[in-house]
């Protein structure tokens, strides 16, 4: 086991895109910070997990907003793919940078933090055809009818016909998000990521966060944070996304959100955060059956017991190796926020 302080300074909620040169692109949010003021979605490339330099941004903040909220993957031909959303009422970043834990804020700034007028932002579509270089925005999500708004979470998957695919979730126009209420939704881009459309509901009202896996065949798997239990709830689909059944919770109370891969040897490596009292950090359970059932599970990494932290996000290079991406505002004697990096190996199948 490595682990690495990767980018130093960023809340980054990092999400991980492999290339087809084997190449790892993290898409993340550039701030030390829960969102509060004026950000990025930049892109940073590593080969191997170790060393990160940035390569982009695909989405620059306008005046008084961020861009902070994402989902990336490959289209069918190649080019990387960012969907990012964010708020707007943000203020700048302050300078000097302020010194407090873990995002808290002082009395003294609380008068600057004024959310109360804020909205998300509609996701843009931003497409790199240079590996997270340079970046064009140009298309468009359609929001459903009954939806307030959308934000963009997880890997973009390509279905069975080679479409890209993504999840999306949002308040709907009868929802107070104070309380929590979300609806989780698959979206199918019909021209290769540039146009998106609504396809179905994944979660019932009690959904937020949710990652996409295709299995192959029409059939996906879909981690979704749950708002009641905080938890993972699993769900399949064997007809290319267009219904939805749960498999029930995957995780306790506290362990969120959630990352789905393929490993090379065909298993399914599901990565979440651990956020309880105590424990704090990354876990992780491996399926043999495609999702149907799920190992025991293990702690990849820990950090400050207090510490806001988790998003995890995992690619697997050629040698085997497993990078794990996660965020933390702190570790031991590390007080920044930072994208955090473990580089492990996953023990062999047995038959």
């Amino acid at each position: 086991m490595e682990r690495y302080i990767a980018i130093d300074g960023v809340c980054a909620w990092p999400n991980l895109t492999q290339m087809p040169n084997g190449e790892i692109i993290a898409t993340i949010f550039n701030q030390p910070c829960h969102g509060k003021w004026s950000g990025d979605v930049e892109c940073w490339g590593s080969t191997d997990g170790r060393f990160w330099q940035k390569r982009g941004t695909p989405a620059p903040h306008e005046a008084g907003t961020n861009r902070m909220n994402v989902g990336a993957g490959l289209a069918a031909d190649g080019a990387l793919i960012v969907l990012a959303s964010g708020w707007s009422h943000r203020v700048p970043r302050p300078d000097p940078m302020p010194v407090y834990p873990h995002d808290a804020t002082t009395p003294e700034e609380a008068a600057r933090y004024d959310f109360t007028q804020a909205s998300v932002l509609d996701p843009w579509v931003c497409r790199s055809t240079d590996g997270g270089r340079t970046w064009t925005r140009d298309g468009r999500v359609e929001r459903p009818e009954m939806m307030a708004n959308l934000i963009p979470f997880g890997d973009i998957a390509l279905d069975s016909e080679r479409r890209p695919c993504a999840s999306f979730y949002g308040w709907d126009n009868k929802s107070d998000r104070r309380r929590g209420d979300r609806f989780s939704w698959f979206f199918r881009s019909p021209d290769d990521g540039r146009t998106w459309k609504p396809v179905c509901l994944i979660g019932n009202g009690n959904h937020n966060e949710t990652t996409l896996l295709h299995l192959g065949g029409g059939r996906w798997l879909a981690a979704a944070r749950t708002a009641a239990e905080k938890a993972i709830e699993m769900f399949a689909s064997a007809d290319d996304g267009a219904t939805w059944t749960s498999n029930g919770l995957v995780t306790f109370p506290g362990q969120h959100p959630a990352q789905l891969l393929r490993l090379a040897d065909g298993r399914i490596l599901f990565c979440f955060g651990l956020r309880n009292i105590g424990l704090r950090g990354v876990g992780a359970r491996v399926s043999d059956d495609e999702g149907r059932t799920w190992g025991a599970p293990r702690v990849l990494v820990t950090y400050d017991l207090d510490a806001d932290g988790g998003y995890p996000a995992s690619a697997q290079i050629a040698d085997g190796t497993i990078v794990t991406a996660y965020y933390s505002s702190s570790a031991p004697a590390h007080q920044r926020y930072h994208m955090g990096v473990v580089r492990w190996k996953i023990e062999a199948r047995t038959a």
